[in-house]
């Protein structure tokens, strides 16, 4: 009698890590671009991510989520070495908010 083996998910026990050189090369493919082309695109979409983001812009890219800079408040802070109160500069964390779409398909 053979034994029946079941196959393991795809996923089990590790995660591939897609770049943006391979977002890039399907985007060529699926609207008939060079790859040189679409990494130019994929890489200023990039670009204009970061400058909105550091300017405090929100980011909505539909059916994916929000992109968006948290900053919390400077806080107040102790010198152990001479008593004296410092300001301690907040520093500004990246905060993604998925989109219902994005949910409901993973």
């Amino acid at each position: 009698m053979p034994s029946a083996k079941k196959s393991a998910p795809v996923n089990a026990g590790f995660q591939i890590t897609i770049t943006l050189k391979q977002m890039a090369a399907e985007v060529a493919e699926g609207h008939n671009l060079s790859r040189k082309q679409a990494e130019a695109v994929v890489g200023d979409l990039m670009a204009l991510a970061v400058r909105h983001l550091k300017n405090g812009h929100k980011i909505q890219l539909t059916g994916l989520g929000i992109l968006q800079i948290q900053r919390p408040p400077t806080l107040t802070g102790l010198n152990l070495q001479t008593g004296e109160a410092i300001e301690i500069k907040a520093s500004g964390k990246i905060a993604f908010r998925p989109a219902k779409e994005l949910k409901e398909a993973v």
